[in-house]
């Protein structure tokens, strides 16, 4: 439960340093133990999601599907088989095989088998492990810890790696820009690691970004860092309302804003365009003066939704007065920094991978902004243009939520890490 450490005493005794725990969670596992308050320790467990072993080929074979028993292990400390499940900080750095899946306190309470070991370790080897019987009492005990619990992970809280996750530098920076949704999400936000578990990680990414194959993740990864993922016209619009600003030296209204939007396209949209190619001069006509008119009063209103989220962004203290936004490039930076966490996860890339995704995403989105504020108003502007369509519901809300707890909370990066590198906290 304690290391040695290179201080030494009076004597020139070596003296005794408390361990260093990776996470808030298993500090406080290590405190219910000294304690031997094991009510406070199934609590802390039942608020977690853990880890076990599994095997990637047979994932694979069995998509959506969890291997039904636990993997024994034998551990001198009860003289025993034992399931040994993991705390997300305990979790060793991935590798191609094994990987891990995770379920909840609950889940392992429902779905203990005879045939499952006796045992159940957690974090076996650590200074906060500790054994528990797993007979059907005790397991309908844990599901009593378990019903107690609301939010597994505690969404829309900040969670640090204290130790095995990088709190400096260019990784940690590039990280930092995805903490929007880390903190959302009740993840770490300085994690390359396991995510939710390989199974769990590569459902998501099916669901929400049809990536099935490692050259799909790679065509995401590059897109989101190029900005090309995100609508050209959101980018066109606020470019435009940028230029308007510069050459007339202060605010663009709304109104002055449409109308410059409208003459620009009517000049980009000819009619028709003659193309000398392989086979010719072609003649490719343009769009319909119906078209353009759509297109046009299109653009008109996104201009309008965009001044009323910037609006409310400014009442809310997302924004400052006097300020908009430039660019939503954040948008696709901010997820290009999640997509490599998740990439990893799914055994899409390597770490190494990941990492130079991560740092490209900081390098890309410091060149284009000046603050986390400024970066964040961005980001949360192309979320809310994407999915909320001005209901300024939970689309909104959890980003609002999230952004107050990065510049406020003393462990948040956007506090500890220079947006820019050189620059000042």
């Amino acid at each position: 439960m304690w290391k040695r450490g290179a201080a030494e005493g009076a004597a020139g005794v070596p003296v005794a340093e408390p361990w260093q725990a990776p996470s808030v969670v298993e500090q406080r596992l290590y405190e219910a133990k000294c304690r031997h308050d094991w009510a406070a320790y199934m609590d802390v467990l039942a608020g977690q999601y853990l880890y076990r072993l599994a095997s990637r080929p047979w994932l694979d074979a069995n998509p959506g599907r969890v291997p039904a028993r636990m993997q024994p292990v034998w551990r001198p400390e009860v003289q025993g088989w034992c399931a040994a499940v993991y705390t997300e900080a305990m979790l060793p750095a991935p590798i191609e095989d094994p990987v891990f899946i995770s379920e909840s306190l609950g889940a392992y309470a429902r779905d203990w088998s005879p045939q499952d070991p006796p045992w159940l370790a957690v974090n076996p080897g650590s200074p906060c492990e500790a054994y528990f019987p797993a007979s059907r009492s005790l397991c309908a005990l844990w599901q009593q810890h378990a019903d107690r619990v609301d939010d597994i992970c505690g969404h829309g809280t900040l969670r640090t790696l204290w130790v095995g996750g990088p709190r400096t530098g260019a990784v940690a920076r590039g990280l930092a820009c995805g903490a929007l949704l880390s903190v959302n999400n009740g993840q770490y936000w300085n994690s390359l690691g396991h995510g939710h578990g390989y199974n769990d990680e590569r459902r998501a990414l099916e669901r929400w970004w049809g990536v099935t194959t490692r050259e799909k993740w790679q065509q995401c990864q590059e897109e989101l860092l190029t900005n090309e993922m995100s609508s050209p016209v959101w980018e066109f619009a606020l470019g435009l309302r940028h230029s308007l600003a510069q050459d007339f030296g202060g605010q663009v209204e709304p109104a002055h804003w449409r109308q410059a939007a409208e003459r620009v396209l009517r000049k980009r949209i000819a009619t028709a365009t003659i193309e000398l190619t392989p086979d010719g001069v072609t003649r490719t006509e343009g769009p319909s003066e119906e078209e353009v008119e759509w297109q046009i009063d299109g653009v008109k209103r996104l201009i309008g939704r965009i001044t009323r989220y910037e609006a409310r962004f400014r009442a809310d203290g997302l924004l400052p007065e006097g300020r908009f936004i430039r660019s939503v490039a954040a948008w696709d930076y901010g997820r290009a920094a999640n997509m490599a966490r998740f990439g990893l996860a799914s055994r899409y890339c390597t770490v190494e991978e990941a990492e130079a995704a991560v740092v490209r995403a900081g390098r890309v989105s410091t060149v284009s902004y000046r603050s986390w504020e400024d970066f964040s108003a961005a980001y949360v502007l192309g979320r809310c243009l994407h999915f909320d369509e001005e209901e300024f519901g939970s689309w909104y809300e959890e980003m609002l939520a999230a952004h107050r707890v990065l510049t406020t909370d003393p462990e948040s990066p956007w506090l500890t890490i220079p947006f820019r590198a050189g620059d000042g906290n």
